[in-house]
């Protein structure tokens, strides 16, 4: 698109991220790897006590999705506040409470985890540690949490944008039928999923049309195309496969690194098939395959991740829920790129009264994964 859909401001505070993640901090830094995974840990010359920490999902800080972009956050944390940092990187979820534990050994001062699957972990965590204070992305059960003063949580709704990205992808289907597939049937997925059916829907209203979409239907969640984990991209490129063989010519994989299975399914369909990525915008974490991503469905992770390490760092942490939305931009739908001089000319008027009609309530999103 020409026009961007996001508001200055926050394109200012991803600048920013981009830009403290181009350069580490000058730092003395050791390195173990152990059965667990990698740590590290280290800082700034000048760096203060104040110490943040992070551990990562399966995937590590290299995963072009959510624990990556996660990690930029610590990263411009480290740079811009002088402060000392630790991480560790899992392999496996039976990585996650030795992990854990090994940060806190390490005199975190605050403990970042990264990802849905790490939330009893860092419940029991947080419990056991109540003088280190605890935030976790994509993950909140106020079940657990009731009386928790020590851990927040990071959310977001990206049902939200993901409504956007299906009405979009409808919009430019050639063949009639757009796909999705998730790494796992948990609803830091199926919302995605959720919010891309509606919005197919949304436009086959509005316009009178019969776009189907294939690998997922919410009023049948056990039915949908699920590689198991996000790790496999082979499996993710299978799945991507019987979507296309099956008509879908836009796909929309969340599945973390398994993903890139489907966005080398569309690089090798010589443009005959396309995707929209998700988490971070795919054309500037895989540019390789940008000439196939007509947009993305990013969450500001980063920017949370900061805020939360930041205001921990100057005593002003809170436990209360952060809700990253359209209104206060914690998420977006990205620009469309090399896309933008093929996307109908009405498209782009309708993706931003779609925007301002989710902000104000006039569309309603039907997810019941959205956080509460």
């Amino acid at each position: 698109m020409k026009k961007s859909l996001v508001a200055p401001a926050v394109l200012s505070a991803l600048a920013l991220s981009i830009a403290g993640c181009a350069k580490a901090p000058d730092a003395t830094s050791t390195t173990t790897t152990t059965a667990t995974g990698t740590a590290s840990a280290g800082g700034s010359a000048a760096a203060g006590d104040f110490k943040a920490c992070m551990v990562s999902d399966e995937g590590g800080f290299d995963d072009k999705s959510f624990n990556q972009t996660s990690h930029d956050g610590l990263v411009k944390a480290v740079k811009d506040l002088q402060i000392q940092t630790g991480e560790m990187q899992s392999a496996t979820a039976s990585d996650f409470t030795k992990n854990l534990n090994q940060m806190i050994a390490a005199k975190c001062d605050i403990v970042v985890t990264v990802g849905f699957m790490l939330g009893d972990a860092t419940v029991s965590a947080a419990k056991a540690n109540p003088d280190v204070q605890f935030a976790i992305v994509d993950w909140n059960d106020p079940s657990k949490t009731a009386g928790l003063k020590n851990l927040k949580p990071l959310i977001f709704n990206t049902a939200e944008p993901s409504f956007m990205a299906g009405y979009a992808a409808a919009a430019m289907s050639q063949k009639g039928s757009i796909g999705t597939l998730g790494g796992l049937n948990i609803p830091t997925v199926t919302i995605f999923m959720d919010g891309f059916h509606q919005g197919a829907t949304y436009y086959n209203t509005q316009k009178k049309k019969n776009v189907k979409v294939l690998g997922w239907d919410p009023k049948n969640p056990k039915g949908g195309q699920f590689v198991g984990n996000f790790s496999d991209v082979a499996g993710g490129s299978r799945i991507a496969q019987t979507l296309t063989s099956q008509g879908a010519d836009i796909i929309f994989p969340v599945a973390g690194p398994a993903g890139e299975g489907a966005l080398q399914v569309a690089q090798k369909s010589g443009g005959k098939v396309n995707a929209v990525w998700v988490d971070t915008d795919g054309c500037v974490s895989s540019a390789n395959y940008c000439k196939s991503i007509i947009t993305s469905v990013e969450k500001a992770m980063d920017v949370a991740v900061y805020d939360v390490i930041k205001a921990a760092k100057e005593g002003s942490f809170s436990a209360d829920p952060y809700v990253g939305t359209l209104k206060n931009d914690g998420v977006k739908l990205s620009g469309f790129h090399e896309f933008e001089s093929k996307m109908p000319a009405e498209l782009e008027g309708e993706l931003e009264t779609i925007k301002a009609d989710i902000i104000s309530g006039k569309i309603t999103i039907e997810s019941a994964s959205q956080p509460k």
